[in-house]
């Protein structure tokens, strides 16, 4: 519903969802699209990608890529959860705010991405890593997930994200101690950094959180 009502407020007059669609199957769905239009209908065609994995998204944008032959050539968009605009609108959001409030970039920042393993937060970290920010995915649990999804995405998009993991408010405030910019992703409903926690936070000039559902 959220992907559907998106394209239809950006204005599409026709959606055909697809479910439980695999890689393999993305080069012969973008065939179809294009070849069953002229140049001229191929303009009012596109494809939207979304899922959960954003790896996989990545890589089946790729796929519909290499599946068109010019002049049949359609729009593609990927936005797996709703990950990379919200991602993307978060750190547009805080660089402003570190800018105006302390005329620093994201170059000069350290930020931890707290709830940084799933596509929200894996996708935030890239972002502000690729701006020049030296940027942690923390995990809740385990420091090898977030390492090994810090290296994965690395090799993806040539950022230079690391990993860390914080279950407890106690390693919550060892790590925020030094931080200039805090992010927080985690799933709705999940309060990651409460009041006393954040006061540990010494070096902080700017948190963002995206969970519109309380706490």
């Amino acid at each position: 519903p959220f992907d559907i009502n998106m394209a239809l407020d950006a204005g599409f007059d026709v959606l055909i969802p697809y479910s439980n669609v695999k890689l393999d199957g993305v080069h012969g769905l973008t065939q179809d699209a294009i070849f069953s239009r002229g140049p001229n209908g191929v303009k009012r065609t596109g494809l939207f990608i979304g899922g959960r994995d954003i790896g996989l998204a990545i890589d089946m944008l790729s796929a519909a890529e290499q599946a068109m032959v010019p002049p049949f050539e359609i729009s593609v968009f990927a936005d797996p959860s709703g990950a990379f605009t919200t991602a993307a609108a978060l750190v547009g959001c805080v660089e402003k705010e570190l800018k105006t409030k302390h005329n620093l970039d994201l170059k000069d920042a350290k930020a931890l991405v707290f709830g940084g393993t799933g596509p929200v937060g894996i996708a935030t970290g890239v972002i502000a890593s690729l701006e020049g920010a030296d940027t942690i995915l923390v995990d809740h649990l385990s420091a090898e997930t977030a390492n090994d999804l810090a290296k994965e995405y690395n090799r993806r998009f040539k950022s230079n994200l690391k990993g860390a993991s914080a279950s407890s408010d106690e390693q919550k405030a060892e790590l925020i101690a030094d931080a200039d910019i805090i992010f927080c992703t985690a799933k709705a409903g999940i309060q990651v950094i409460n009041g006393k926690v954040l006061s540990h936070a010494k070096a902080l000039k700017v948190a963002g959180d995206v969970n519109a559902v309380p706490p």
